[in-house]
């Protein structure tokens, strides 16, 4: 289960500023198909490198760039530890990365939303966030992918507490991604670099 728990990722759509202590605005699937299709795509995107080369398990940001669309940004959060992590992101894309997530069964997604918990700042500001309470998925996952999962293309339900980064400024920027659940929390540092 915490290799399919994946902080860090700040946020892949708007949630309600946790880091001032309000609650995230929770949405349904029915409210939310698109962010079953960014949610799977991101998945997707985790499940694409074996560990020594995966996003989610770089302590560094050496691998942030692999495998990114061309259209938004992914960034990941960890699978359950630290990661103080420097990125350079093309100029105009919209970022999106969990604070927390998984995927699995509807009562993983239960219990795990049950206690989940996160913030997210960029630049010193907190980030708007949006909790996703079990959005169903597709995942396609390459053969020795570092989330244990099988080679081919499987449905999940999504969820977690995720943000959306509308394309920042050229420059540098620091991300901070802070997100618990039970006993799995996740904290990652980003230095992003826009170019």
């Amino acid at each position: 289960m915490l290799r399919r728990m994946i902080l860090l990722g700040v946020a892949t759509l708007l949630l309600a500023a946790c880091g001032t202590g309000s609650p995230a605005a929770d949405r349904s699937a029915a409210t939310s198909s698109d962010m079953g299709a960014m949610q799977g795509r991101w998945w997707t995107w985790a499940a694409a490198e074996p560990e020594a080369s995966n996003p989610v398990a770089d302590p560094t940001g050496e691998f942030c760039a692999l495998n990114q669309p061309a259209d938004v940004w992914f960034l990941a959060g960890t699978f359950g530890t630290r990661a103080q992590r420097a990125c350079t992101v093309p100029q105009g894309r919209t970022i999106v990365v969990p604070v927390l997530n998984l995927f699995g069964a509807k009562d993983d997604c239960d219990g795990f939303m049950a206690t989940a918990e996160g913030t997210a700042e960029l630049d010193g500001t907190a980030l708007t966030l949006e909790r996703f309470t079990g959005v169903p998925i597709e995942v396609t996952a390459v053969a020795g992918n570092a989330l244990g999962q099988e080679a081919g293309t499987f449905e999940a339900l999504g969820c977690g507490i995720w943000a959306r980064i509308s394309a920042p400024a050229a420059g540098a920027h620091q991300l901070r991604i802070r997100g618990t659940s039970g006993n799995f929390a996740v904290s990652v540092d980003y230095d992003l670099t826009v170019a």
